[in-house]
């Protein structure tokens, strides 16, 4: 029974290894996010407005309310829709920045 338990406590240690990589869509854009007062943001220093269906995803996966988030220029990958707002944010971890995204150009 011990052998069992010392089993499942090393593999429960052994869980954050396996965590699943994000998958971004193909037509993401990275850049520098401050939160504002909803609908509005700033991306890389320009003023820029959420989607009314806007999702915020955190290093989690998770999503945050605009409301909660706190700080500047947090590195994320964003996704505009076709009217031009920001619909899709995830804040991104250490790892996640140090990858290199398609640029938009190639995107297009």
């Amino acid at each position: 029974m011990s052998r069992l338990l010392a089993l499942l406590l090393v593999a429960t240690m052994a869980l954050p290894a396996f965590a699943v990589e994000r998958l971004f869509p193909p037509n993401i854009l990275r850049g520098k996010f401050t939160p504002g007062y909803f609908p509005d943001i700033t991306l890389d220093g320009k003023q820029r407005q959420l989607s009314p269906a806007a999702r915020i995803f955190n290093e989690d996966n998770r999503i945050d309310m605009p409301a909660t988030l706190r700080g500047k220029d947090i590195v994320v990958n964003y996704t505009v829709d076709g009217m031009g707002y920001i619909d899709r944010i995830w804040i991104l971890t250490a790892e996640e920045a140090a990858q290199k995204v398609p640029s938009a150009a190639a995107v297009k």
